[in-house]
């Protein structure tokens, strides 16, 4: 089953590199994953992620290993619906 989601591309990150993920308006399911996951999530599979269910903001995440990452934002299922930014911290 797919799940309808947002997501950010972040690109090449470094080991260590926070990630802030603001929420506006309702909870929300945040996930971080690496380019293999992220292809297993959106087409509906198994995956492993780093994050989780957030309903407070802003979220303080943190790459664990070099390589391509996304930020997904889902609600559940739920009819909730809101905004979100996503930004990667200097080092």
């Amino acid at each position: 089953m797919r799940v309808d989601h947002n997501y950010w591309d972040l690109g090449h990150q470094t080991a260590g590199t926070g990630v802030r993920v603001i929420l506006e308006g309702t909870e929300a399911n945040v996930k971080l994953v690496d380019n293999y996951n992220y292809r297993a999530y959106s087409s509906g599979r198994r995956h492993e992620y780093f994050g989780g269910h957030y309903n407070r903001s802003p979220v303080l995440l943190q790459v664990p290993s070099d390589g391509h990452w996304f930020v997904t934002i889902d609600y559940g299922g739920y009819a909730g619906r809101g905004k979100a930014a996503v930004q990667v911290l200097p080092n």
